[in-house]
């Protein structure tokens, strides 16, 4: 009797990020030709990470930390230090389950009004997703008019809705947004939804679900916070 192997799991939206992203790096090279290997390379860099999604995802997600603490998120912060936001992204603070300290990522900005939904690639498995367990106290830094600010919010993780459903609502036709959408189906390994309930400044809190105005949200001033210049 023959025995059939397990079909190997993968992630909704994982395939169509992977050929998206791919579809990118070719346009631009027969817009422009260059090197051929370059392109080569990218899509290879591609078919390696929608491999070690179901193969090893945890090795995955290591690589990909790496990857975002040591280039990616460096840049983003020094661009929000010098007032420049190229990839249309958020800043993220919260505050270490461990350590107390206040932790910052650049996350995508899906911000409709005084909400803002994420859609976090690592799951459970993201650092802020484990700190916002265990104090949902955040801040964010957007852009409010013509300056970036922070605001205080009160984050939810929600492993109840559909993170892909909610990363096409968000999108709504905008290009940063579409392009971090795609890394964040290339690069991740297990979407998950978390929705920030924000307190804009002159506005009214909103109402929960059952009629109660949610908590005020109490944080330190920042200027007694080390990092970015409010």
């Amino acid at each position: 009797m023959s025995i059939v192997a397990p079909v190997p799991h993968i992630p909704r939206g994982l395939a169509v990020g992977t050929l998206v992203a791919a579809a990118i790096v070719w346009g631009l090279f027969l817009l422009q030709p260059g090197a051929v290997w370059q392109p080569l390379a990218q899509t290879g860099v591609y078919v390696a990470l929608f491999v070690l999604t179901w193969a090893n995802p945890r090795l995955k997600v290591l690589l990909v930390r790496i990857l975002q603490r040591w280039i990616v998120n460096p840049v983003v912060r020094a661009g929000f230090l010098v007032g420049l936001n190229p990839f249309g992204v958020a800043i993220l603070e919260t505050r270490g389950r461990t350590t107390g300290k206040p932790r910052r990522t650049p996350v995508g900005n899906g911000r409709r009004g005084d909400e803002l939904w994420i859609v976090a690639e690592h799951g459970e498995r993201a650092g802020y997703v484990r700190n916002i367990r265990h104090d949902p106290h955040v801040r964010l830094r957007l852009r409010l008019g013509l300056r970036h600010r922070w605001v205080d919010g009160i984050a939810t993780v929600r492993p109840d809705d559909d993170a892909l459903a909610r990363q096409r609502s968000v999108i709504a036709w905008h290009p940063l947004r579409a392009l971090n959408a795609v890394n964040v189906r290339v690069l991740g390994a297990d979407l998950l939804s978390v929705h920030v309930q924000l307190a804009l400044p002159g506005r009214a809190p909103v109402p929960d679900d059952d009629g109660a105005a949610p908590a005020k949200v109490v944080r330190a001033p920042s200027d007694a916070r080390p990092g970015l210049v409010g």
